[in-house]
């Protein structure tokens, strides 16, 4: 029986716990960035990048308010709020059959988010990286 993908992913995001990614990924997962041009490919890089964002996004203030949703795609929009600064932002969510996670694709606005966001996904997939060594 196939993952309910979207429940999953609220349920991962309710509870900040991102222990249900490794479930929810497929091997094949591409992670698209807001602020790195190339995609990351496979599901060890894109788990990272996502375990990053658990850190930096999911803080009290961030929720979802408004979700668009296709057969096997989903667009959320969010907005939070991070060192003073407003942001707002979508997931692009696709999945396969099974229900697991094929491309993940973040968009944000304005661009003082954007910067906001590259710094502290660079400082937090850093240590991430340092721990694995």
């Amino acid at each position: 029986m196939p993952i309910d993908t979207l429940a999953a992913w609220h349920e991962l995001v309710k509870t900040r716990d991102p222990r249900g990614l490794d479930a929810l990924l497929a091997e094949e997962a591409v992670f698209h960035s807001p602020v790195v041009h190339k995609p990351q490919v496979g599901k060890p890089i894109t788990r990272m990048y996502l375990l990053a964002a658990f850190q930096v996004f999911f803080n009290p203030s961030f929720r979802y308010v408004r979700e668009l949703k296709g057969e096997r795609d989903a667009v959320l929009e969010f907005m939070l709020e991070i060192d003073g600064i407003s942001i707002n932002g979508v997931d692009m969510i696709k999945w396969n059959d099974e229900g697991r996670i094929v491309e993940f694709k973040v968009m944000l606005r304005p661009l003082k988010a954007v910067n906001l966001i590259h710094e502290k996904m660079a400082a937090m997939l850093q240590g991430m990286q340092q721990q694995q060594q």
